[in-house]
C-alpha cells in the first residue's frame, strides 16, 4: 500500500499558488484494508476515504471505462492492481495529472510540469472527450490560471460540442462551473474558451461573450468584486443589457439554470438602471429620487452599494475617476433619503393615503437640497485651471468627463 498526493494539491505547490485542498490516492489497497486502518468511506461511485486524524480525502487507484451516454456513464474499476500511472491517465489535463510520493518524489508521466511551464492546458489521453464536463473544466481553468489551450486539446472540445453530449450536463452543474469561472482571476477566459470551441451557443445566449461585457467583467475581477456584481458587469455591460427590457435574454437564462436569487436580481437592476448612473453630474432631485426607488435604494442599501460599484466598472479607467465622483453623489443623496422617516410628520395627524403622499413630498425636498449642495461643493473644490499658451498639450483644451458611455 503506497499514498500519493495527486491533482492540485502538486499542481498549486508548483505555481507557487495556496494550497487549500490536498487529495490522495492510494496504491496496492482495498476497501476492507482502508476500514481496517479507521479510514472512514464517503465514497458512492467509487471508493473514497477520509482519513482518521486529518479528513483529507483518499481514493483508491482506479480506471475509467465508458458506458453510455452524458458525462456519468462510466464503469469504474478500484483495485489494488490499477497503478498510479493508469489512475493518472483517467484525469483531464496533463497539470492535474502529477502526484508526489509521501518522501517527496514527483511523479509526472504525461508532462505536466513541461505544459505548466508553457502556460499550456492540455489534455492527458483521447478519453478525455468520452466526458463533456471537461468542457467547462478546461474552460474555468482558463479563468483561473490565464493559460492557453492545446490545439489538439481544442479540437477534442469541438468534437463534444459538435456531438451534443453538451446538452446532457445538468443544469446545476454548469451554472456551478461557472459561477466558480466567475470568481476566479481571468473569468473573461472561461467565455472565450467555450466560444472557440463552439460549446457557448449550446450554453448561453451568444450576447454574453460581447466584447464590452468581457470587458467590463475583466475589470470587476481586477477590483475584487464578488460573484453578484462580476455577473452584473458581464450582463449590464454588454453591447445590449442581457436584461434589456426589449431583449431580455436574462430572465429565460434564470428560468434555464438555477441562478440564484441574489444574482438574478442584481443582474437585473444592472441591466435596467446602471447606465443611468454613469454621467459626470446628479440630474435634477425629482428624477434622483425616481432613480433611487426604481432601485429600491432605501430598503436595499447593501444592494445598492454593490450595484454601484458595478456602475464604476462600466466605463474605462480614463472615465472612472469622473464616474466615482458622481456614483459619490448617488451615495450622498440615498444617504439623505434613508434619513427620512415618518416621525418627521407625527405632529400631523396624517395617515393612510394622505400621509404616504406628505412623505413623499418631504423625501423630495429632502433629496433634492441634498443633490444641490453636493453639486455646489463639488463646484467650490474643482481647481480652477489657466490657459497656457506655450502648451502643446492636447489634455489642456479637452475634458476627460463628458459623453461618457459603457465599455
Amino acid at each position: 500500500m503506497k499514498c500519493f498526493k495527486v491533482g492540485g494539491v502538486v499542481r498549486d505547490r508548483l505555481l507557487g499558488l495556496k494550497v487549500i485542498d490536498c487529495d490522495w490516492v492510494v496504491v496496492g489497497s482495498s476497501p476492507e484494508e482502508m476500514e481496517s486502518l479507521g479510514f472512514r468511506p464517503v465514497g458512492r461511485g467509487f471508493p473514497v476515504f477520509l482519513h482518521p486524524r486529518t479528513h483529507e480525502e483518499y481514493a483508491l487507484a482506479r480506471t475509467e471505462r465508458k458506458s453510455g451516454h452524458g458525462y456519468r456513464g462510466f464503469r469504474v474499476q478500484a483495485a489494488p492492481s490499477v497503478t498510479l500511472e493508469e489512475d493518472l491517465r483517467r484525469r483531464d489535463l496533463t497539470i492535474n495529472a502529477m502526484a508526489e510520493s509521501e518522501t517527496g518524489e514527483l511523479i509526472d508521466p504525461y508532462g505536466g510540469v513541461s505544459d505548466l511551464r508553457a502556460g499550456v492546458l492540455r489534455h492527458v489521453s483521447p478519453a478525455f472527450k468520452e466526458d463533456p464536463l471537461r468542457v467547462l473544466r478546461v474552460a474555468r481553468f482558463a479563468a483561473r490560471l490565464g493559460f492557453q489551450v492545446a490545439p489538439e486539446t481544442l479540437t477534442l472540445m469541438k468534437q463534444l460540442s459538435s456531438l451534443g453530449e453538451l446538452n446532457d450536463l445538468a443544469r446545476e452543474r454548469v451554472w456551478r462551473e461557472t459561477a466558480l469561472a466567475l470568481c476566479e482571476k481571468y473569468p473573461e477566459r472561461y467565455f472565450e474558451v467555450l466560444e472557440s470551441c463552439g460549446a457557448l451557443g449550446y450554453l448561453f445566449p451568444r450576447t454574453i461573450n460581447s466584447p464590452s461585457g468581457l470587458r467590463c467583467l475583466r475589470r470587476a475581477a481586477e477590483r475584487e468584486l464578488n460573484l453578484e456584481q462580476r455577473f452584473t458587469a458581464l450582463c449590464a455591460g454588454a453591447e445590449v443589457p442581457l436584461g434589456d427590457t426589449e431583449h431580455n435574454l436574462l430572465e429565460p437564462l434564470a428560468r434555464h439554470y438555477p441562478l440564484p436569487r441574489d444574482v438574478q436580481n442584481l443582474a437585473l437592476l444592472g441591466c435596467r438602471h446602471a447606465r443611468k448612473f454613469l454621467a459626470p453630474a446628479l440630474p435634477g432631485g425629482e428624477e434622483v429620487l425616481t432613480l433611487l426607488q426604481a432601485v429600491d435604494a432605501r430598503r436595499r442599501p447593501e444592494r445598492f452599494e454593490d450595484l454601484l460599484e458595478v456602475c464604476a466598472v462600466l466605463v474605462d479607467a480614463e472615465r472612472e475617476s469622473a464616474v466615482r465622483r458622481a456614483l459619490a453623489g448617488w451615495r450622498v443623496a440615498a444617504a439623505a433619503d434613508r434619513e427620512v422617516g415618518v416621525q418627521a410628520l407625527a405632529g400631523k395627524g396624517l395617515e393612510g393615503a394622505a400621509l404616504g403622499r406628505e412623505l413623499e413630498q418631504l423625501r423630495r425636498q429632502v433629496v433634492t437640497e441634498a443633490v444641490r449642495r453636493w453639486s455646489e461643493a463639488q463646484v467650490e473644490e474643482r481647481p480652477a485651471r489657466s490657459f497656457d499658451p506655450e502648451s502643446t498639450e492636447s489634455s489642456d483644451l479637452e475634458s476627460t468627463d463628458d459623453e461618457l458611455s459603457p465599455g
